[in-house]
C-alpha cells in the first residue's frame, strides 16, 4: 500500500484549495446568471474564457473531493493502527501473572489499569479531534455546493427556456416566410397576364413588399438561430458544471456518511477500552466538544452505540465510497462475520477483521 500524507498538511492543503474553489465556483454561477448581459464582446471570446475557467474549475473540484477522500480513509487508517496497540496488549505481563497466583481478581484489575493508562487513549481523543474538523469541511461543503446547484441549476433552467422559446420562433419564422415567398410567386405569375398597367404596377408593388418582408423576417430567423446555437453551446459547458456540483454534492453525503460510522467505531473503542464511570472520562467526550459529530457521540452518551451491525454498515460505506473513488477499492477482507470487539473477555481483547492493515 502506498505510504499515505500526513494528515495534518493534506487537511491544511484541502482547506486552502477549498477556499479557492469557493470564488472560482462564485465566478461560475455568476457567469451563468449573467449569460444574456454581455455585448461587447463576441460569443467565441466569451466562451472560450468561461469554458477555460470552468473546466479548471472542475477539475480542481474534483481533486479537492479526492483530497477530502484521502483525509477520511487517513483516518480511518490511523484508527486501525490504534486498534493494532490495543490489540498488543492481550497478553498478560510477567507482574500480572505472578498476581494471579495469588488473586486472579487482582491478575485483572493490574491489566485493565495498565491497558486504561496507555498513550492509545490520547491517540483515540485526537482521532475524535481531526475527524470533528474533517466533518465541519465537508459539511461546509456540502451546504456551499447545494446552494450554488440550486442556483446554477436556475439559471441554466432559463437558458434552456429560452432557447426553446428561441425554436419555437424559428419554426414560426420559416413557416411565414415560406407563405409570403408562395405569395410573392403567385403575385409575379399574374403580373402581364390580368389587368392594365396600372393594375400590373400595383401587383410588382405587392411583389417587393413580400419579398422586402420576406428579406426581414429572414435576417431575424438569422440572428434567433446563432443566437440558439450560441446558447446550445454554452448550455453543454454550463450543464456539465451543473453536473459536477450535483456529483460532488453525492459524493459530500458518502464521505459524511463513512466518516460517522468510522467515529462510531472509535467511540466504540474507547467505550470497551475507558471506565466511562470513572471521574473525568467521558466528560471528555461532548457533543459541545465536537459539534460536528454530534450524532455518534450523543449516542454514545446514551450508552447506545453497539459494534453488532457497525462491520456491516462500515463495509457498505466503504463500497459507495469506492465506487466513487476507485483509488481506495481494496478486496474485501478473508474473515467475515467477527465480532468487532469480543467481550466475553475481561482482558478488552479486540478483534478488528475489516480495518485496513
Amino acid at each position: 500500500m502506498r505510504k499515505p500524507p500526513p494528515f495534518d498538511s493534506q487537511y491544511e492543503a484541502a482547506g486552502s484549495l477549498a477556499e479557492r474553489i469557493v470564488a472560482e465556483g462564485a465566478y461560475c454561477v455568476a457567469a451563468i446568471g449573467a449569460f444574456s448581459g454581455d455585448e461587447t464582446r463576441s460569443a467565441d471570446e466569451v466562451f472560450l474564457e468561461q469554458n477555460t475557467r470552468f473546466q479548471a474549475h472542475i477539475a480542481d473540484a474534483a481533486a479537492l473531493d479526492a483530497q477530502l477522500a484521502e483525509l477520511v480513509f487517513c483516518l480511518d487508517r490511523l484508527t486501525a493502527e490504534v486498534s493494532a496497540d490495543l490489540d498488543s496488549f492481550r497478553g498478560l505481563t510477567l507482574r500480572e501473572k505472578m498476581a494471579g497466583w495469588v488473586s486472579r481478581q487482582r491478575m485483572w484489575r493490574m491489566y485493565t489499569e495498565r491497558v486504561r493508562e496507555a498513550p492509545v487513549i490520547e491517540r483515540l481523543l485526537d482521532l475524535l479531534t481531526k475527524s470533528d474538523a474533517l466533518a465541519g469541511l465537508i459539511a461546509g461543503q456540502r451546504a456551499a455546493l447545494t446552494e450554488r446547484h440550486k442556483a446554477a441549476e436556475l439559471g441554466l433552467v432559463d437558458i434552456v427556456e429560452q432557447r426553446r422559446r428561441l425554436v419555437v420562433s424559428i419554426d414560426i419564422a420559416r413557416l411565414k416566410m415560406k407563405e409570403l415567398n408562395a405569395k410573392a410567386l403567385t403575385t409575379q405569375g399574374r403580373i402581364g397576364v390580368y389587368g392594365n398597367r396600372a393594375h400590373w404596377e400595383q401587383m410588382e408593388a405587392e411583389r417587393r413588399a413580400l419579398k422586402a418582408e420576406v428579406e426581414r423576417i429572414s435576417a431575424g430567423e438569422h440572428e434567433m438561430r446563432d443566437d440558439s446555437q450560441r446558447r446550445e453551446r454554452f448550455i453543454g459547458l454550463f450543464q456539465a458544471f451543473v453536473d459536477s456540483l450535483n456529483g460532488r454534492i453525492a459524493a459530500c453525503n458518502a464521505l459524511l456518511r463513512k466518516l460517522l460510522i468510522d467515529v462510531e467505531e472509535r467511540l466504540i473503542i474507547y467505550q470497551a477500552q475507558v471506565d466511562t464511570d470513572r471521574p473525568g472520562m467521558k466528560v471528555r467526550i461532548k457533543p459541545e466538544l465536537f459539534p460536528d459529530i454530534a450524532a455518534p457521540i450523543r449516542l454514545f452518551e446514551k450508552g447506545m452505540l453497539v459494534a453488532q451491525d457497525l462491520e456491516r454498515r462500515k463495509s457498505r460505506a466503504d463500497i459507495e465510497l469506492a465506487r466513487r473513488f476507485p483509488t481506495y477499492a481494496e478486496s474485501p477482507p478473508e474473515t467475515s462475520g467477527a465480532p468487532l470487539i469480543d467481550t466475553a473477555r475481561r482482558s478488552f481483547r479486540f478483534s478488528l477483521p475489516f480495518l485496513r492493515s
